[in-house]
């Protein structure tokens, strides 16, 4: 019997798919240079809230039972946080599940996802994997206020009436730009309602610029629209991965049709509640994170370096030619940042706001790789 070949038999789509790459993991360089920095994943360097760990410490005893399925509790004081209906939210596991289950309902053969040039991977991997285009727009232009930034006229000139999803990240990663309220409710005012538009704040608690949009508040304007929010930054559970969806309650519905049963763990679930009810931690976080991305910005003029604009936890600072030797230099000496060649930015690193003492530790070594790159 001729032996089984799985690439032979699989959906043709999954063969075009590149996995998605973490980066490169603290472990690993630990073993070979020692005091290892990360500021590589936009993970809150502060963790989480104290009342976390004790929160997950509690619920040790009930391991053996299933979680529950539906995240009741955590929705309700989701949505009580966000002045919306416990229908209204949708739990995910972390935020980019949310995206999945936005496209394992809209997205299929013949249709596409729009989204732009730089934006999270995982917005292509999403229609790759469900058969769809993945069309990226066009970006702002590297003069523009916001260098890299999402165009939404160059996405809104992509879609076609086979578009059914569109991905909007604000801020956006990797570049930290970000879109004004007059910007974004210009585009849903416009959008065509046979599309899906999910607007992805994973970096909003971070946010404290002025005319950033209220989304939550607009959920009752726009059925077409799906906010997607996490746990994993700001509020530091990135291991935990618990993140939500606000939507009108009946593509909520959808969302719950394809959501895989008991999706947010026990441990997750009451951890997210604990850190959701500790407001001081959030912003003890924030007020830290505007600190940080202050002495980068000023570590990086000091170096004649440039960046780009950010309101959330990382800075991508443009290195210039040579940025892939400069990353490697860094990892020579024990600190760990994101190179962003794959998405489209080669002379750019990015890296995640830390503490003042790793913000410096970082400059330092960042001026002693540039002289030897």
């Amino acid at each position: 019997m001729p032996r089984f070949s799985p690439a032979e038999h699989c959906r043709p789509a999954v063969l075009d798919v590149q996995p998605y790459s973490p980066g490169k993991s603290a472990h690993d360089l630990g073993r070979q240079v020692g005091d290892v920095l990360k500021l590589s994943s936009n993970e809150n360097v502060l963790g989480p809230s104290p009342t976390v760990a004790a929160a997950v410490r509690e619920c040790s005893d009930e391991l053996m039972r299933y979680p529950d399925g539906d995240g009741w509790e955590l929705r309700e004081a989701l949505a009580a946080h966000h002045g919306v209906a416990p229908e209204n939210v949708t739990l995910g596991n972390g935020s980019n599940e949310l995206l999945e289950l936005a496209g394992r309902c809209f997205l299929d053969r013949g249709t596409n996802a729009v989204y732009s040039e730089h934006g999270f991977a995982v917005y292509e991997l999403t229609a790759q994997i469900c058969g769809a285009t993945a069309r990226a727009a066009p970006a702002r232009a590297a003069a523009d206020t916001m260098p890299y930034g999402h165009d939404l006229a160059a996405m809104a000139a992509a879609m076609d009436a086979e578009t059914r999803v569109v991905f909007i990240a604000n801020p956006n990663n990797p570049t930290g730009t970000w879109l004004n309220v007059a910007e974004l409710e210009g585009f849903l005012e416009c959008a065509p309602t046979s599309a899906v538009i999910v607007v992805d704040e994973a970096y909003a608690e971070y946010v404290t610029e002025p005319g950033y949009p209220a989304t939550a508040e607009w959920i009752g304007r726009f059925p077409n629209l799906l906010v997607a929010r996490t746990f994993s930054k700001a509020y530091g559970l990135a291991g935990l991965r618990v993140g939500y969806g606000l939507c009108d309650a009946s593509l909520a519905e959808l969302l719950n049709r394809v959501r895989q049963p008991f999706n947010v763990n026990l441990p997750a679930q009451r951890g997210a509640l604990a850190a959701l009810k500790d407001r001081a931690h959030v912003e003890k976080s924030v007020a830290m994170n505007r600190m940080g991305l202050e002495q980068l910005a000023a570590g990086c003029r000091e170096l004649g370096l440039a960046w780009l604009p950010s309101i959330a936890n990382f800075l991508c600072i443009e290195i210039g030619n040579n940025a892939s030797v400069v990353y490697e230099a860094l990892l020579e000496r024990g600190v760990i940042v994101r190179p962003i060649d794959n998405y489209g930015l080669p002379r750019h690193l990015r890296v995640t706001v830390g503490r003042p003492e790793d913000n410096r530790r970082f400059l330092d070594a960042l001026e002693e790789a540039l002289q030897v790159s």
